[in-house]
């Protein structure tokens, strides 16, 4: 080979070489280009393309309400022992904080974080407490004061939306340009007699003060379920044309959905007895007897929901059922569990609520779109208030005067300073109030703009006058006016024997002796006359330890496979708490 050849050869490889070796770097170049590209970009860029606006406010406002959350836990918890701050008035000034920061921050303009909505209120925050109320409520002194629970639940709630009505309609319309329909009245009816009894039953105990914690108690749960049901009434009825006919149809419409609310409440709870009972989950999985509790108590709220009934009556006795049943039928480990976690999430919800409320006194819009006067706006409020004091005490002084002359028994009357107590803790409104307010004038194709903003921002004044005002001196005025027997608590457990000597006196019988026998020597309606609770009581306990117990279970079922054993503690929460109704 010539040597210009192998020149022009070596001349060629070369160029060869270095053509692929800046590919190769070229190509390396652009790899290194793109994988700096995707680490330098794909954090921010991911996420700002993942997570939309609305998402991202929405983490936000959550960020918000968990720290919240947390700091009223830890001031409730400092402030345990305070006479005239409690847990329900913490959260709630929490809440007007937090919203006089976000008005700071945002420049006095509205934000969503601010806004009160009924969907989540009623959809997810209410259906926890009240099926709370239902599972951990001590049966034995709710059904053994129901008939005083049901005067003032039912009865008085009827007499305060009749009174508070006829109020509204003398004196609203009369204040300033306002200017209602009767729909909007009889609505107002019924938001203002929704009440909010948290602060009461912070200072009451149920063994010290065992009947007028469960008046309080079971007349708070029925009137907050009374409230919506009539509210649901009016929003149903056609006030065109008003005759008797119209008021006939008002209590047939509340009598429809308090009924069929009630049983599909029961229905749903033996239902979940029966499957827990049944299939018994717990020889495999104690989660899912757990999950399978929360789910069936959601689910009948959710029905009732959809089937336009009373979801609170519905989960409410639902949860009755499942304390009595379907909680026997789980195992030692998951009656645990659910005492604890159902109380826990009802713990946060209610908080949550506190802080949402204080939170929405501060929505810039609602104040901006009602352009009454400060004279117009405080007289409505004050107007409200003076409402809801006369209403209340229009049926608790003589609701307590028919109750205590159909008593017997001394120790069941109620004296002067328990009516006062339980006129007192009726006065507090909370979110009820609120969302059934926002629910009935936020969207009204009837009033103006002006007065229904006019309406909600009243609600708003009187929700947070009575709950810091009145809430804050409940602790001290109870302590001073209602003074605690010491024998109390005995008197109570010991109810149920004193009834029975008191069945037994006239044959002259043992308390041992066969209660049938002592039954048949009167007539049944004779003892219903005279001792309403316990004959009650006991065709209710012949009844379910004949029929219902075999099917559903219940105390003294022994599952398939045996759970953890019960200590002490939970053999007296079943004891105390769900034993036999």
């Amino acid at each position: 080979m010539s040597h210009s050849s192998f020149n022009r050869t070596n001349q060629t490889n070369f160029v060869n070489n270095s053509l692929h070796i800046f590919v190769i770097e070229k190509q390396q170049v652009s790899l290194l280009r793109i994988l700096n590209m995707a680490v330098l970009t794909s954090p921010l860029h991911f996420s700002a393309s993942y997570l939309s606006s609305t998402t991202t406010s929405t983490i936000v406002a959550l960020c918000v309400f968990f720290a919240l959350l947390c700091a009223c836990i830890v001031i409730g918890h400092l402030l345990e022992e305070s006479r005239w701050v409690n847990e329900s008035i913490t959260a709630l000034l929490l809440g007007l904080c937090s919203g006089v920061v976000v008005l700071m921050v945002t420049k006095f303009r509205s934000v969503d974080i601010l806004m009160f909505s009924e969907d989540l209120f009623f959809l997810y925050l209410l259906p926890p407490i009240i099926f709370n109320a239902g599972f951990q409520v001590k049966k034995k002194r709710f059904f053994r004061n129901f008939n005083h629970i049901l005067l003032f639940g039912v009865l008085g709630t009827v007499i305060s939306f009749c009174f508070i009505s006829l109020g509204a309609f003398l004196f609203i319309n009369r204040i300033g340009t306002v200017n209602l329909d009767i729909k909007d009245i009889l609505a107002i009816g019924a938001i203002l007699s929704a009440t909010d009894s948290v602060c009461t039953l912070q200072v009451l105990s149920q063994d010290e003060t065992p009947l007028l914690y469960s008046i309080v108690f079971g007349e708070g749960v029925v009137n907050d379920a009374m409230s919506i049901v009539i509210f649901n009434s009016v929003q149903t009825l056609n006030f065109s044309t008003i005759n008797p006919i119209t008021a006939l149809e008002l209590l047939g419409t509340f009598l429809y959905l308090f009924c069929t609310s009630t049983i599909l409440g029961i229905a749903v709870g033996l239902l979940s007895a029966y499957i827990i009972k049944t299939l018994y989950f717990g020889r495999h999985s104690t989660d899912r007897e757990v999950a399978l509790m929360m789910l069936m108590a959601y689910f009948s709220y959710m029905i009732a929901e959809l089937l336009a009934l009373s979801g609170i009556l519905t989960i409410f006795f639902c949860g009755i059922v499942m304390s009595h049943y379907t909680w026997h039928n789980v195992t030692g480990n998951s009656r645990i569990t659910t005492k604890h976690s159902f109380a826990t999430i009802s713990f946060i919800a209610e908080t949550f609520i506190f802080l949402y409320v204080g939170m929405d006194a501060l929505d810039i819009d609602k104040w901006k779109t009602s352009k009454a006067s400060i004279v117009t706006s405080v007289a409505v409020s004050s107007t409200f208030l003076a409402l809801v004091l006369i209403g209340r005490a229009a049926f608790v002084f003589p609701i307590s005067y028919i109750a205590n002359c159909m008593t017997i028994r001394e120790s069941t009357k109620i004296k002067f300073r328990s009516q006062f107590i339980i006129w007192w803790a009726g006065l507090m409104r909370g979110a009820v109030t609120i969302a059934l307010s926002c629910n009935q004038f936020s969207n009204s194709k009837i009033t103006s703009a002006e007065d229904s903003a006019l309406m909600i921002t009243s609600t708003i004044n009187l929700v947070l006058f009575s709950t810091m005002v009145f809430g804050s001196i409940t602790k001290p005025l109870i302590e001073a006016v209602h003074l605690r027997p010491s024998k109390q608590a005995i008197s109570d457990s010991t109810d149920y024997h004193e009834e029975l000597k008191l069945l037994f006196l006239e044959s002259n019988g043992s308390i041992d002796q066969s209660i049938n026998q002592a039954f048949h020597r009167r007539s049944s309606l004779s003892l219903m006359m005279c001792y309403p609770a316990t004959t009650v009581h006991y065709y209710w306990r012949k009844f379910d330890y004949m029929f219902m117990r075999p099917i559903f279970g219940g105390s003294g079922f022994v599952p398939v496979v045996p759970g953890t054993p019960l200590g002490e503690e939970e053999i007296s929460w079943n004891t105390n708490n769900l034993g036999p109704v």
